[in-house]
């Protein structure tokens, strides 16, 4: 699975810190999350999707 946040927090003008307080997480979560080390639950796609004022189907990209 690959992700589009790092591209869209940077369209945002959003840090890694900004994005993980809007969301609840740490920090490391979003450095995770954006190398593809770490499957987010339902939950913390959502917000985050949200955060980035995006949907899910387009933060989040699976490789067959």
């Amino acid at each position: 699975m690959r992700t589009r946040i790092k591209e869209l927090r940077a369209r945002h003008d959003l840090t890694q810190d900004d994005l993980a307080k809007m969301v609840g997480v740490r920090r490391e979560t979003i450095l995770y999350l954006e190398k593809g080390k770490y499957n987010p639950s339902l939950k913390l796609a959502h917000d985050v999707a949200k955060a980035l004022k995006t949907t899910i189907d387009d933060l989040f990209v699976f490789d067959d």
